[in-house]
């Protein structure tokens, strides 16, 4: 299952590869909002990296105006590595190198035929493993250290 979300900015843009990725078949969990009224992009990021920390979904997309803001606040939760992509070969080389589990995009930056594509090439990438399992598990050493590193001494 892949968790989609998005705040007002990015709506638009979710609705449609919603229907692209059940269209290809994927089951897709819809985490909101559905409406261009405002709300806080945090909100709706937290949402599905939950689900994707908690593996209820396997993967996740999210969208605001830009991608920014949801790629920081999804990087907050423990386990996620969301990728803000502008191109598919970034989209390839987050799954590939990085094992992103979270694709961040931008409505307002980019025309629905390359989100489209980009989202093609991140699902279908893999994780290349190997040299690279070696880096990932350092980015979750970070984040497992870093609140000690944090401390006052």
């Amino acid at each position: 299952m892949i968790g989609i979300g998005s705040d007002h900015g990015g709506v638009n843009l979710k609705r449609m590869i919603l229907e692209h990725l059940q269209n290809q078949g994927f089951t897709v969990q819809d985490f909101g909002t559905c409406s261009t009224d405002s709300v806080d992009y945090p909100d709706y990021a937290q949402k599905v990296a939950l689900a994707v920390a908690k593996k209820s979904c396997q993967l996740g997309i999210l969208v605001c105006g830009t991608g920014i803001g949801v790629s920081i606040a999804a990087n907050k939760i423990p386990g996620i590595r969301a990728a803000l992509c502008t191109n598919e070969y970034m989209a390839r080389m987050s799954r590939k190198h990085n094992d992103a589990n979270i694709l961040a995009l931008g409505e307002r930056v980019m025309g629905k035929d390359l989100a489209i594509a980009i989202v093609d090439a991140w699902i279908q990438e893999a994780f290349d493993g190997e040299r690279h399992g070696i880096r990932v598990r350092k980015i979750a050493e970070l984040e497992k250290n870093s609140k000690e590193w944090l401390k006052d001494e």
